[in-house]
């Protein structure tokens, strides 16, 4: 029996995606290993989201090779994507697996086992329209399921290179994803979280008009609400998966800013099983940066965005990600863009200096000193970490709910902690209870800076 060794880099879409190849290799015969053992075949899934995601991606594939001279070396992912020459002069690599072909991997093993001439498996994934499908049942290590529903985007921001690595919007049939939420529900997940490398794009690709007409109703201004959700495929999903027994909890991945629209959010309100955790990805808060970014959105409209969720939902949270030190971006525009943030008081705020991205736009714009960066990310973290503190604050003297993922000790008396729907960090009294229990309770205090207590409620 054969071992095989995985390693994962990058977003949540890759660790899904690993963990398919992963039960497919088992499903065929072969034995997975740490990655740090001695394997016959070492499968890196790598990242390209940054020059250094490339450079760490070339790392564990030399690291691999290192570890066994004689093994099968597999480079699949994005940075094969990205870096095909640099890829194809890598003596380190023996098999190259692009983005849409993952689910073909088992073959591909083979068939290079059987003939070693074979050893490059890509399709133009700016080609490529239809959606990669993989069945998966089980999350190793992990008390949710993550489930990919959605790959691609066509946004073309100027410093991302993911529509060159992933290609253009292809969506999952509903059907599938529905049958692996019952799997999972089977296998006794209480939460699922849907991801995908552009989520608010979910099931355009299922509209009949062409590529213009469907971008048009994704940024219509004009139209109504009530027309904008009759559209709209990944609150039908959602609300699909809502009626299957056993899944409590339903947690969604990043959202695109235009998507939130009243209806939108209302109907959201309505599903008892979902998470109010909503990740919009800012990136900025000045519009002169937004407009260099190609973001589509101004921040007045993110703005009344973020009024229709906390109108609808109880403390929601609220969470972003945001660049510093974009290419161009001014001391006025970085003031700008953290007026804004303190404004919207996010629950937490993911902070990244600009990072050069071969191959994008950005790369060629006049850029921003690198302690300059420093110094800005090190402003927006100060006002990070009061608002996460603020936002933990609203909770205590709440009735809330929490599911029990890690066994954690604090002054010898052991807890389990998880997370509550608003994805706060919560610990409550090991007692009798095991990972994957659902607690209710009330929230008391702090346990440590990020950790909240609670007591739960008697059976």
């Amino acid at each position: 029996m054969k071992t095989v060794a995985f390693h994962t880099l990058g977003c949540k879409v890759n660790t899904y995606e690993t963990e398919a190849m992963q039960q497919l290799m088992e499903a065929a015969g072969y034995r997975c290993v740490d990655f740090g053992e001695k394997a016959d075949i070492y499968i890196i899934n790598t990242c390209s989201v940054t020059n250094i995601a490339d450079r760490k991606s070339r790392q564990m594939l030399h690291r691999a090779r290192k570890m066994n001279e004689d093994a099968i070396v597999v480079a699949a992912g994005c940075y094969v994507e990205s870096a095909k020459k640099r890829i194809d002069e890598d003596l380190s690599i023996d098999i190259i697996v692009g983005n849409n072909n993952k689910n073909e991997i088992v073959n591909i093993i083979n068939e290079y086992l059987q003939d070693k001439n074979e050893n490059k498996f890509i399709i133009d994934i700016n080609k490529s329209s239809d959606y990669e499908e993989f069945h998966i049942s089980k999350i190793n290590d992990h008390t949710r399921a993550f489930i990919k529903v959605q790959d691609g985007c066509n946004q073309f921001c100027s410093y991302c290179i993911i529509p060159f690595t992933r290609g253009r919007v292809r969506s999952r049939k509903m059907e599938n994803i529905i049958e692996e939420v019952k799997k999972f529900a089977d296998s006794g997940y209480k939460e699922v979280v849907l991801t995908g490398i552009h989520l608010s794009s979910y099931g355009i690709d299922f509209l009949d008009e062409s590529y213009n007409k469907r971008m048009e109703w994704l940024t219509a201004r004009e139209e109504s609400d009530e027309e904008f959700v009759k559209k709209n495929e990944l609150l039908n999903l959602i609300e699909n998966i809502s009626e299957v027994d056993g899944i409590e909890r339903i947690r969604i991945g990043s959202l695109e800013p235009r998507i939130i629209k009243e209806d939108f959010i209302k109907s959201l309100g309505n599903i008892d099983k979902f998470c109010p955790h909503f990740h919009l990805s800012l990136q900025s808060g000045c519009d002169k940066t937004l407009k260099s970014m190609n973001r589509k959105y101004s921040v007045d409209e993110f703005y009344k965005g973020v009024e229709i969720i906390r109108k609808y939902f109880d403390s929601p949270a609220i969470t972003t990600d945001i660049i510093v030190g974009f290419p161009g971006e001014s001391k006025l525009d970085f003031e700008e863009s953290k007026n804004f943030i303190e404004k919207v008081k996010f629950y937490e705020t993911h902070i990244f200096p600009y990072s050069i991205r071969e191959g994008t736009k950005a790369a060629n714009m006049p850029q921003v000193d690198g302690n300059e960066k420093a110094k800005r990310a090190n402003i927006l973290s100060e006002i990070n970490l009061v608002n996460q503190r603020e936002f933990r604050k609203l909770r205590l003297g709440k009735a809330d709910e929490m599911l029990c993922e890690e066994n954690f000790i604090k002054d010898n008396i052991e807890y389990y902690t998880g997370y509550t729907k608003e994805y706060v960090k919560v610990a409550v009294l090991k007692g009798e209870l095991k990972a994957n229990d659902i607690v209710r309770g009330k929230i008391v205090k702090f346990l440590t800076d990020d950790i909240l207590l609670m007591e739960k409620e008697a059976d």
